[in-house]
Parts: C-alpha cells; structure tokens; sequence
C-alpha cells in the first residue's frame, strides 16, 4: 500500500529539470576514483541485468538500419556491453562494438574485450560525443550517459549522428522521479555492501571505498545529480524537434519497469 503511494506521488510532482554537475565529469576528478565508480556501475548494471529491456528495442532498430557496427559513446566501465552484445547473439544479430568515452576507463575496456573475443574493441584516445572522430563509423549507442548533457549539447549530440549519417540509440535508466531520487540516498550503503564482490580485486578500491569513502559518496552524489538531470519523454522530443532534423525517422518512449518505479526510456533515430 505504501509502496503504490509513492508511486502515485512520484507521478504527481514531477521535478524540474536540473543541471547539477557530476563528479565524475570534471576532468580535475582523481582518475582512480572516476575508474572505481564506472567500475561500481558496470557490476550494478551487470548484477541487475539491466540490458534485458533494451535488447528488442536495440534489436529491431539494427534490423532495419542492418548495421554490424556499433560505436558505443560515453562507456563509462564498460556498462552492460558484454551482457548486451550475448543477448544480441542470441537474436542472431552479430555486432562489433567499440567501446569510447571522453575518460575512458583502459583498464575496463580491456576486461571487456578479453570476454569477448574480438567482439568488443575499444578507442584509447578521448572521444567527444558531441563530435566523434569520422573514422568510427557505426550505429550510436549511449547508456545512462545522456542526461550528461545539457540542452545545447545534447542537441550536438544528436545533430552530430545526423550530419555522419549514423543511426543513434540512447537508452536511460535515471528516471526524475520522486520515487527515485529518494532511493539514491542508499546508494553510498550499496557500493559499500557491493565493492567485496567486484572484480578484479584491488586493495586500492578497498581503501578509497572503506577507508577514505570517495567512491560510495561519489556514487551518492552523482546519482542523486543523474536523476535530476534525466530526460522526459516530451524533452527529448522537443531535443529532436530543434535538431531539425527531418532526415531521420525518430522513436521516442518509455518502458516500465515493474515493480520498482524506475523506467526504461529511450531515443532511437535512424536515416529514413
């Protein structure tokens, strides 16, 4: 009873959208803790297996564009790219994907290619999704990574996919919600009850987790800052309205994901 009370609230009194920043943004932020977050985030992702839901929808767009290449943008650790390249597979949909972000995470990016087999590959270099190199051809995919970007930028985001001719995904889990922004507040205590079980083990995670706790506060923090910075349906088309881009064919929506009150939502635009 409760629980279905706060959803109702949380739908009730929708949040401004707020630019905050993040922590892990800021290019002053201590590269072991940024690492050691990304790290955290891809073993929720990976423990939650949050790539299920976006499998038919990354599935059906890959059929009809029929690209075998995927550059994925703003990788963080590595997010749910192995789990999702496999249920890809299962699908009979054989795809390589590179792995590039503006910090990019090497020694992350290069668990996830050993896993794979060639599959997986990676950009070393930092890699702006505003403006992409042109050598990484390929459909777009961005993970919990949008919501990074304020208005203007995310337009470049998309406009930049545009002008390459790239179809593009985006797929978000952070959900302004009041439900949601609530729950972030345990986060510091998940990454404290999760960090014994990451892999690899590293003293040093130990120590900036239980120790000095910049990692769980890091998360804390910017998971608070990643909700409410979170797109809305209705944002993300007005985004595709002032890119202007009619060129391309644009899905926007969300998916529910009971019984917990976060949704799934997402963009996909592909050249018509």
């Amino acid at each position: 009873m409760a629980w279905h009370l706060i959803k109702r609230l949380g739908m009730a009194m929708r949040i401004p959208r707020l630019h905050l920043f993040e922590l892990e943004d800021q290019s002053w932020f201590p590269v072991i803790v940024r690492d050691f977050a990304t790290d955290y985030l891809h073993f929720i992702e990976t423990a939650g297996r949050m790539h299920q839901p976006v499998v038919p929808l990354l599935a059906e767009a890959l059929r009809k564009t029929g690209a075998t290449k995927i550059v994925d943008l703003c990788s963080g650790g590595a997010g749910p790219v192995v789990l999702l390249r496999d249920a890809l597979i299962a699908e009979g949909l054989h795809v390589q994907f590179t792995l590039t972000d503006r910090f990019p995470n090497l020694p992350a990016f290069q668990r996830a290619e050993k896993k794979a087999d060639g599959g997986i590959t990676f950009a070393a270099e930092s890699v702006d999704a505003r403006c992409v190199p042109k050598h990484l051809r390929g459909f777009r995919t961005m993970f919990n990574s949008f919501h990074h970007f304020a208005p203007a930028d995310a337009k470049r985001v998309l406009a930049n996919a545009v002008e390459a001719g790239e179809p593009i995904g985006i797929f978000e889990f952070p959900d302004r919600s009041v439900p949601v922004i609530l729950s972030m507040i345990f986060v510091p205590l998940f990454v404290a009850l999760g960090t014994p079980f990451i892999r690899p083990f590293r003293w040093a995670r130990i120590f900036w987790t239980y120790v000095v706790p910049l990692v769980p506060l890091t998360c804390g923090w910017d998971g608070i800052v990643s909700q409410l910075r979170a797109y809305t349906v209705d944002e993300l088309n007005a985004l595709v309205r002032e890119t202007g881009s009619g060129s391309y064919e644009w899905r926007v929506g969300r998916v529910a994901l009971s019984p917990t009150p976060s949704h799934l939502t997402y963009l996909i635009g592909c050249p018509r």
